[in-house]
């Protein structure tokens, strides 16, 4: 292989047609980028191709030519459309040779199950005559290892368990031998709602002097904000520096901070306050049909009851101060009396001794049921967490209008 310059360039190649065709998420993908990035390492980009061999050889051929490192997910099962060491060996002009010692693994975890291995696992035993074999102690496809055009690829399975710890285990160790990383980078997140991204873009660039070492992201996903800070952790002193200012501007519309975003960030972040004060919960839905409750639910939250109801409320305190009563809960929350034509909606949240109510109406642009559901979750889980905190129920925010 040729010597590396800096910066290195390190691309994913993820196959399948399933992948290719939006059938499956590529989460090994999004793993793979958090998690080198976490170790010093950026990802340069990313493919996707699918389970055509031809295709599948050319694309080896041509990436490994503007790449360092290329680590290709999937094809390395027994079946017919598993294709990526045919394709591998076809592309350097080699033969399949078989791996005794990966076939004497694949039949020891056939025998260990009380099973005969199908002849078709042979197939995962057979690599390209340059390769290198990667153990895989969870399953069955071994990954391996070679060289095409001075560009070294790793080949993973595309289970997610496997592909994860062969890239732990096998894979890092490898590349910080071959390119030592000089620096970690330091990433700071924090999730926002109520203001636009480019509403917050203007503030912090115009009334900021962020260091051009440093980094600022945004990512809009409605009606999440996502904002990240990324820097070399030797200059944490200045990024913190940054990050407080950052942080002070974004206060009124701060939702949660670290690595857990989105709507699941915020129910983390509520499940935390009614734990940490050993109140119970019960969520009353209509519109958005149980993502309050499931997120609520995921983020362990002491959630007695999560009820959707599919009728309006002429009084809906009385409604909900029932159910609290009955299910002997602390407080109720709920998001009900959704109009479609107007937008407007009613949070509640009722306690023991407190009964709150209030008509809003989301003036943003119009969205389909999905993202619907997941802006009125937000709202009733940042009003739960604003009430735990004892602030102001409704925060400030663009797309919302206060009625009663």
């Amino acid at each position: 292989m040729n010597q590396i310059k800096d910066p290195l360039k390190i691309e994913m190649l993820s196959t399948g047609d399933e992948v290719l065709y939006g059938q499956i998420v590529d989460t090994n993908a999004a793993w793979l980028s958090d998690f080198l990035f976490e170790e010093g390492i950026s990802i340069t980009s990313r493919h996707t191709v699918g389970d055509d061999l031809l295709t599948l050889v050319d694309t080896l051929q041509e990436r490994s030519l503007h790449n360092d490192i290329l680590i290709v997910n999937g094809g390395l099962g027994p079946t017919s459309d598993d294709l990526s060491a045919q394709a591998a060996a076809q592309a350097n002009n080699e033969s399949l040779v078989l791996h005794d010692d990966w076939l004497k693994v694949l039949e020891r975890y056939f025998l260990n199950r009380g099973r005969k291995m199908p002849s078709s696992n042979i197939k995962q035993a057979m690599l390209p005559q340059s390769a290198t074999l990667i153990d895989n102690p969870i399953g069955t496809a071994c990954g391996f290892k070679m060289v095409i055009n001075n560009c070294l690829l790793f080949f993973t399975p595309g289970v997610p368990s496997e592909f994860k710890e062969m890239i732990r285990t096998s894979i890092l160790p490898d590349i910080k031998m071959i390119y030592p990383i000089t620096e970690r980078k330091l990433c700071y997140r924090l999730t926002t709602m109520g203001r636009t991204e480019s509403d917050l873009g203007m503030e912090i660039e115009t009334s900021l002097d962020i260091p051009d070492f440093i980094t600022v992201g945004y990512r809009a996903a409605m009606p999440i904000i996502e904002l990240k800070l990324t820097g070399p952790e030797s200059k944490k002193s200045e990024m913190d520096s940054a990050w407080h200012k950052i942080k002070s501007i974004v206060a009124d519309n701060l939702l949660c901070e670290g690595v857990n975003q989105g709507v699941s960030g915020l129910a983390q972040v509520v499940s935390r306050l009614l734990n940490e004060t050993n109140q119970s919960i019960v969520v009353i839905e209509q519109q958005s049909a149980g993502v309050i409750g499931y997120h609520l639910l995921e983020a362990n939250a002491p959630v007695v009851k999560s009820e959707v109801v599919p009728f309006v409320m002429e009084e809906p305190l009385n409604y909900f101060s029932q159910v609290l009563q009955n299910q002997k809960a602390d407080i109720a929350l709920g998001v009900v009396n959704f109009q479609e034509k107007n937008t407007e909606f009613t949070l509640v949240i009722v306690t023991k001794n407190q009964e709150l109510h209030f008509k809003l109406k989301y003036t943003g642009r119009v969205q389909n049921n999905k993202i619907q559901q997941q802006i009125l979750s937000a709202i009733a889980l940042d009003g739960l967490r604003r009430y735990l905190l004892n602030l102001p129920i409704i925060g400030p925010n663009a797309w919302l209008e206060l009625l009663v």
